[in-house]
Parts: C-alpha cells; sequence; structure tokens
C-alpha cells in the first residue's frame, strides 16, 4: 500500500510505504509529523465511508481558505476497517463503570462457535420459546403483572409504602367512585377517565378566585358558589386521583386472572370510601406476593435459555421447578390463569423428554467458554506479570454475558471506579493490550499505533511490544503502522531478539520544509555510537567532520588522553593544544604530548595538522563555509557550537538551546542506534533556526 500525503498540518507533499500482513514501525523525530499521518489516514476513511469532509480539518494555516491546497490522501482507497490507539480510544472505550472495557464479552467470549452453540441450545429450547410465543395474552399478563407489582411500592412491614400509587391511590378511601356530599354535580366530571386533569385544572385556576368573585373562566359571578368550588380541591388532588384512575385500570386488566372470591375482595378494597383497614391491607399483600411470583415464573419460562441451565448436572430439577403449579396460586386460579399456565408446563415437558441432548449442547458450551475464557486471560495476565504491574485479570459471567474485570493481587475482589486506581502509565498499558484484542475481534484492514510507548521503562516496553507483536493471538501477521520516536522496540526485534518476531518494515521519516520522505533501515544500520564514531572519523567527509566523530568517540571510551585535549583545544579554537591543570585553567602541551596524541590522531584522521586546521576554525568565513557545505544535521549541530564559542550572541530560545545543547549528545539516549551521517536525527526546525544566525554572522 502506496500512501501519498499532501497539505495536511506540517506536511505539503510526502508518501510512505504500508507492508500488507505485517508491522510496520515508521521511526522519526518529534514534529516529523507522526500523528497527522495517523490523523490524516483515519479521516480520509470516515470521510470516504460516511460522505464527510472531516479531513478539511487538518488544513495548515498557510493554506486556510486555498481550495486548491486542501488536504488529500491517496492510497487507501481499498482500506475500509481502520482502528487507530490514540486518547480518545482511551477516554471512550475503555475503564467503563462495569467493565475493563466496553464490550468485553464481544470481544473475548463471543466468536462464531459460541454463536453455533448458542443457537443449538436455543433450538433445542426452542418449542417453549414458540409456545409461549403463539400466545400474545402472555407477554401482556406478564406486563400487566409487573405494572401491578409496582404499584405497591416498596415492600414495608404492615400496609403499603407511603409513596407507592395504592396507598396515594387508595389510603383516604375511593372518592371517585362514592364522591363526598355536596360535590354531586360535579359527578359527570369527577368519574371521567380524564379526571384527574380537571382537578388539576381546579387547583390551578383557586388562587384566581382570590382576585375577584368573577369565574375565571367565564366572568360569571361565583360568590354563592364559592365553598361548593372550594370543596372540590379540598377533597381531591390531581396526583392521588391519577394514582387511582391508574390502579383501578390495571386491577381491571388483570380481572380475568383472579379468582371469584379474590376479584370481589379486590373490587370492595378498591371502592371503599373509609379507606382500607388493616386487614384488607394484609388481604391485599397475599395477593401481591402471589403476582409477584407468578411474574417470576412466567419470565423465567420465558427467558429459558443457557444461563438458566448450565448447572448440567441439575437441570433436570431445574426444569421440573420451571413448572408452575396452579393450585399454590388461590387468588390467581382461574380458567384463564389455568390457560396460561397449561401452556407454560406443555413447554417445560417438551423440554424434559429432550434433557439428554440439552445436557449435551449446554456441556459442549461451558467448555467452549472455559476455553475461550481462560486464553484470553492467560494472554492478559502474562503481559500484567511480565510488566510487572500486580494486577490481574478476569472474566466474570453476568447471565449469558461476561465482563472483563479487574483484581488487585493482594486483595480479594474486583476494583471498582478502575479508571482513579491506576496511573498514567499503567492506564496506557492495560488499553494498549485491550486495544490489541478490540482490533483482532473486529478483524481491522489497517491498524494504527501513534507513539503508544515511549512513555515506559525499557522492562514495560519490552512486555508490550512482546504482547502485541510476538504472541500468536497478537498484531503477529496483521497489517500495522506503527509511529514512534523510540528507538528501542526497533532495537529489539531486529538486533535482539529477530528470532522472536517476525521482520518488521522499518523506515525513517524525515520532514525538510514540508516534504515528507521515508528511508528503509536495515539490521545493518543499528550500531553502538562507538561503532558510528569509528566509522565516521575514518570515511571520506571533511576533516572538521571526522574529528567531530574521534572527539565524541574519544569521551564515550573515557580516552582522555592528549589526543583528546588536542581535539578539545581545537574545537574550542585555543592557538596552541593545551590541557587542564590542577586549578581548572589551561596548559600548553608539551612537543612530545603533542607528538603522542597527533600520532593516535592520525590512526583515525590522516595527515592531521593543528596548525592548519586552527585556522580554519579561527576564521569565522571558513567554518560558515563548512556548515553550509555540510548535507547532515548533527554535523551541523557541532559545527555551529564552534562557530558560537566564546561569542556573545547566540540563538535567544531557550527551548532551542535546550534542544542543541541535549541534540549535541544525541548519542547518548540509546546504546544502539542509526548513523546520524546517514539519517537526519536532528529536526529540521532546529537546523532552520541555527541557519538563520549562521547567515547573520
Amino acid at each position: 500500500m502506496d500512501i501519498k500525503i499532501s497539505n495536511c498540518n506540517n506536511i505539503d507533499t510526502g508518501s510512505l510505504h504500508i507492508s500488507p500482513g505485517k508491522l510496520n514501525i515508521k521511526y522519526a523525530t518529534n514534529g516529523t509529523g507522526k500523528s497527522t499521518i495517523a490523523k490524516a489516514l483515519s479521516l480520509s476513511i470516515h470521510d470516504r465511508l460516511s460522505e464527510t469532509n472531516k479531513l478539511s480539518e487538518l488544513t495548515s494555516f498557510k493554506n486556510s481558505g486555498k481550495t486548491d491546497l486542501a488536504p488529500k490522501i491517496e492510497g487507501a482507497e481499498e482500506t475500509n476497517k481502520l482502528r487507530i490507539f490514540d486518547e480518545s480510544y482511551i477516554n471512550d472505550f475503555v475503564f467503563q463503570a462495569d467493565e475493563l472495557v466496553k464490550g468485553s464479552f464481544d470481544i473475548f467470549v463471543r466468536d462464531k462457535d459460541y454463536d453455533a452453540g448458542m443457537d443449538e441450545i436455543k433450538n433445542l429450547a426452542s418449542e417453549m420459546k414458540d409456545m409461549l410465543g403463539a400466545d400474545p395474552e402472555i407477554e401482556t399478563l406478564i406486563t400487566d403483572l409487573l405494572e401491578l407489582s409496582s404499584a405497591f411500592g416498596k415492600p414495608v412491614k404492615n400496609g403499603f409504602h407511603a409513596s407507592s400509587n395504592v396507598a396515594k391511590a387508595l389510603k383516604n378511601g375511593n372518592k371517585v367512585e362514592s364522591i363526598p356530599a355536596g360535590l354531586e354535580k360535579f359527578t359527570t366530571l369527577i368519574q371521567h377517565e380524564q379526571n384527574y386533569k380537571w382537578i388539576k385544572w381546579q387547583q390551578e385556576g383557586k388562587p384566581f378566585l382570590e382576585i375577584s368573585s368573577d369565574c375565571p373562566y367565564c366572568t360569571h359571578d361565583v360568590k354563592d358558589t364559592l365553598e361548593v368550588i372550594t370543596k372540590v380541591t379540598e377533597s381531591y388532588d390531581s396526583k392521588s386521583i391519577e394514582s387511582l384512575a391508574k390502579t383501578i385500570a390495571t386491577f381491571s386488566k388483570l380481572n380475568k386472572y383472579f379468582s371469584t372470591d379474590t376479584r370481589n375482595s379486590i373490587d370492595s378494597f378498591i371502592k371503599n370510601i373509609e379507606g382500607y383497614t388493616d386487614e384488607q391491607a394484609a388481604y391485599i399483600r397475599e395477593v401481591w406476593d402471589q403476582i409477584d411470583r407468578l411474574s417470576n415464573s412466567l419470565t423465567k419460562a420465558k427467558n429459558l435459555g443457557f444461563s438458566s441451565l448450565k448447572n448440567v448436572e441439575t437441570m433436570i430439577d431445574e426444569l421440573k421447578n420451571h413448572k408452575i403449579q396452579l393450585e399454590l396460586y388461590v387468588h390467581l386460579n382461574s380458567e384463564s390463569t389455568a390457560e396460561k399456565v397449561e401452556i407454560v408446563n406443555n413447554g417445560i415437558n417438551a423440554l424434559l423428554e429432550k434433557a439428554g441432548k440439552l445436557q449435551g449442547s449446554v456441556v459442549k458450551q461451558k467448555k467452549l467458554i472455559e476455553k475461550l475464557i481462560r486464553n484470553n486471560g492467560i494472554g492478559i495476565n502474562e503481559f500484567l506479570r511480565n510488566a510487572g504491574y500486580s494486577y490481574s485479570v478476569m472474566l466474570v459471567g453476568d447471565g449469558e454475558n461476561y465482563k472483563l474485570k479487574l483484581i488487585h493481587n493482594s486483595v480479594e475482589g474486583e476494583i471498582a471506579n478502575v479508571r482513579s486506581h491506576l496511573s498514567y502509565g499503567e492506564r496506557n498499558a492495560f488499553s494498549l493490550v485491550l486495544f490489541m484484542y478490540d482490533c483482532l475481534k473486529s478483524e481491522a484492514d489497517l491498524i494504527i499505533l501513534d507513539d503508544p510507548i515511549s512513555s515506559f521503562d525499557k522492562n514495560k516496553k519490552y512486555a508490550i511490544v512482546d504482547a502485541l507483536f510476538r504472541k500468536e493471538n497478537s498484531f503477529r501477521g496483521k497489517t500495522v503502522l506503527f509511529l514512534t520516536h523510540d528507538f528501542e522496540p526497533v532495537v529489539d526485534m531486529m538486533l535482539h531478539h529477530p528470532d522472536r518476531f517476525i521482520k518488521p518494515a522499518v523506515y525513517f521519516l524525515e520532514n525538510n520544509q514540508g516534504q515528507l520522505s521515508e528511508s528503509i533501515i536495515d539490521r545493518a544500520d543499528i550500531q553502538t555510537f562507538i561503532e558510528i564514531a569509528m566509522t565516521n572519523s575514518r570515511t571520506d567527509f571533511h576533516k572538521i567532520n571526522r574529528l567531530v566523530y574521534l572527539r565524541r568517540y574519544y569521551e564515550i571510551t573515557e580516552n582522555k588522553q592528549f589526543s583528546f585535549d588536542i581535539l578539545s583545544s581545537l574545537f574550542h579554537k585555543r592557538s596552541k593544544p593545551s590541557k587542564k591543570d590542577q586549578d581548572g585553567g589551561f596548559i600548553e602541551l608539551t612537543d612530545s604530548e603533542l607528538e603522542e596524541g597527533t600520532q593516535h590522531i592520525c590512526k583515525f584522521v590522516e595527515s592531521f595538522e593543528y596548525s592548519r586546521l586552527i585556522t580554519l576554525v579561527q576564521n569565522d568565513n571558513e567554518l560558515k563555509k563548512l556548515y553550509f557545505d555540510s548535507k547532515n544535521n548533527y554535523e551541523k549541530l557541532h559545527l555551529y557550537r564552534m562557530l558560537f564559542d566564546g561569542k556573545a550572541k547566540d540563538i535567544e530560545s531557550d527551548v532551542i538551546r535546550k534542544f542543541i545543547n541535549e541534540a549535541f549528545h544525541i548519542e547518548n539516549n540509546y546504546i544502539y542506534q542509526l548513523n546520524p551521517s546517514q539519517f537526519q536525527l536532528v529536526p529540521q526546525y532546529v537546523i532552520d533556526e541555527c541557519d538563520t544566525f549562521v547567515e547573520n554572522l
């Protein structure tokens, strides 16, 4: 896959190759445009699939308003499923309130074999579902039973909870059925199905009667009937009447399911003028209990499946327990209830006839789930152990669902509110590994990792790389774009452990004035800086540049002999080679010391002459020419330091100055690295700043 990128943030033009079915590492310094590449690919694919124009968000400031220079990506037209690991994934998908990663059941448990097993069990249990589904009244019955149960409110020791609909509607009697004396003229309105709205209208209009005795609706004088009007709002309130209407309606819907005696008792209960007695409340609580039991039994029968039958040893007893014994429901023992109960019991009998097959299917499914949980748990927990994290994960069953939970090794039970317990590094490490499993399940065409492991220490980095790219159940063999400014993964996979990893395609990215290019990194390009310094000091460069590497070689090998003193004197522009004395001052080298040091230097840089080269470095014009003739940014930094050594004028930016000082010792960052004479390891924007000061010198 050859990607062309144009006009995206700091990238004007550029191309990069992504090899399918393998890890593609793009190593680059900060500021190259790694995140821009990741975003551009993601947004361009999103735009194509969703017909949006989000890629335009990457328009650079200099191209704002220039439609002919709009951001563009070419070469990703065949990619439809892209997954990208970034901060939004950590924020939106991992560390949910009740599980480690959103959809952990689908990621870790549910697969084609799991679905096939569940379908087999569902087909065996389908006769029950078919029987229940053939009678739509059963679903309505369950709904109505639950609705009436909720009307009783929270259970209390005696009577009904004060906030329940039943208590609010009937505690003070049914004043809709038996209208208080003096309010008979309002009978039609009080007993209308929308009565609670009329009462609310009465309540809201009452304050207007304090303004005048005129009816606020028609302006007729109501002074003589004011007492009667006021009595309506004193006798009724809209919420109680609404609760009463709903309660009576629900009782009415279930009327045919109650036994005759119970139906009559309920009728007296809801029509009582004075409110219910303690005995009536106790009686209705018995009815309530049987309503709950029946609704639970019907619901269990409706949902009969793997989760309720997974205890194979007790499956037959469990099925028998699902049968409903109507004689135990004296308040619901009616012909209508008997019809529904018969349907359920016939379904259970049909299942009992094929219990052997059902047991076999459930056993097979349990073994599959145990295998999936074990294999996925081993992979994650092995990573946590290798990385030195004191945690483990566990897939916990929740009915037919499973959720990934985090456990601390020193305590029992899952960790609640995981996000607040983990450090920034722990969150990132967990997220990366969970992201891997998520991507494997979604079968992504292209997976992008945007600088994901640079903040970790060496051991944790390798544990993450090992988990992501080495194991069988990993990104191994997947098309992955790994953008990083961290060289250690490259060293681990290509140099230290090439036998453990499939050889990645590794490139060095460079951004020069908006032109993005890449160079292949081979195994031979990975060297120690001692090797690099020795090689470059003997290469056909300008002698000053060769001496730059030789001086660093002396520093690294701690060869602080006369040869080092000579080069240090040269770079600090001392007319005569000198060395430090015990007081920190400088004394000239003797002729024999100079001869000894020069001979050692000549082993690397032939025909070295201090007197000739000191003339060059003391000449700013000559040094400037050498600076601009140099094609390598690392060498330019050293020449820049020589040019400005001892000068007051220098780059004012503390940030750039800090980078120059650190980049001057860039070879200390890693034991192994790339040769800075072949790869531009110093960002161009730093050199641009140096160029400006050198030009004006």
